[in-house]
């Protein structure tokens, strides 16, 4: 996670900002992970759709290592001990971006003894969304992403090659197999040059259907086989400079199929653009 500051919440944005090095996880702390128990921070705001969700899913899904729910002040008095791993959101901005953007990202950490969190082993962070965007945005997509998380914990432990600094590209080679696959697409995420059916056939050969949040909500729920969808990150409005991250997830396996993002301005918009899908439709 090279160039990236984290910013421990707590309540409210603490005034020390966390600066992550360009530390990759070696295979030993893969291995490590797996001996400790993880412990999953709660939002500070109990009413949160993030805490309801994360404990509902856990509970369904998470196998890998025991576990158990603590405060961020727990998370605190706790991190610096190595037989715990971490699972939190955390905010992550790009010193190298220069628009001070900030994304909330879901966070898999080794405990160890640093100062700051950044210094910690980072097993796997995905973008959850923009900060200021309610997080009733992604939570209904956390299913899929805590059991992409293990699977990803899983897949470099058994071929330590992919450890890599940009871990979650390595996952666009699964590209080609969206031709077998329907992308689901809800319209507020896409261009406005690919709003519609007609346009998106232009540019994009596989099967596809504009749906509802719903629709999406369903497929990951049944573990549909058939479908992937988009889930889209972006400041929606609130900020004007950022990036935009497209992540194509597969509804039964929670494969990312699809990984990629690009810096918002008048052209390229806060939305899936056609370049996206002539990417996904050219492999």
């Amino acid at each position: 996670m090279k160039n990236r500051i984290f910013i421990l919440l707590v309540g409210i944005i603490l005034t020390c900002q966390l600066f992550a090095q360009d530390h990759v996880p070696t295979t030993e702390e893969f291995k490590s992970f797996l001996n400790t128990r993880t412990l999953v921070v709660m939002d500070p705001n109990p009413m949160s759709d993030y805490n309801f969700k994360i404990k509902e899913v856990m509970a369904k899904v998470w196998n890998l290592t025991k576990f158990e729910f603590v405060t961020q002040k727990e998370f605190e008095e706790k991190r610096r001990d190595p037989s715990y791993s971490f699972l939190l959101t955390t905010v992550a901005t790009y010193d190298a971006d220069k628009t001070k953007a900030r994304y909330n990202f879901l966070s898999l950490l080794l405990g160890q003894n640093t100062f700051n969190v950044g210094d910690m082993p980072d097993l796997c962070s995905i973008p959850l969304s923009y900060l200021r965007v309610e997080d009733d945005s992604y939570a209904y997509k956390m299913d899929a992403f805590i059991r992409f998380i293990q699977n990803h914990v899983t897949l470099m432990l058994s071929d330590p090659s992919l450890i890599k600094a940009n871990p979650l590209k390595v996952y666009n080679k699964n590209v080609s197999s969206l031709k077998d696959k329907t992308l689901y697409l809800v319209a507020e995420d896409l261009n406005t040059d690919i709003n519609t059916e007609a346009k998106i056939k232009k540019v994009y050969p596989y099967k596809f259907k504009i749906v509802t949040k719903e629709e999406v909500m369903q497929a990951i729920e049944e573990k549909n086989p058939d479908v992937v969808f988009l889930h889209k990150v972006g400041p929606e409005g609130t900020k004007y400079k950022a990036r935009c991250y497209k992540i194509v997830v597969g509804g039964a396996d929670s494969k990312f199929y699809y990984f990629d993002y690009h810096m918002i301005d008048a052209k390229n918009r806060d939305a899936l653009l056609s370049s996206d899908l002539k990417k996904m439709g050219s492999r």
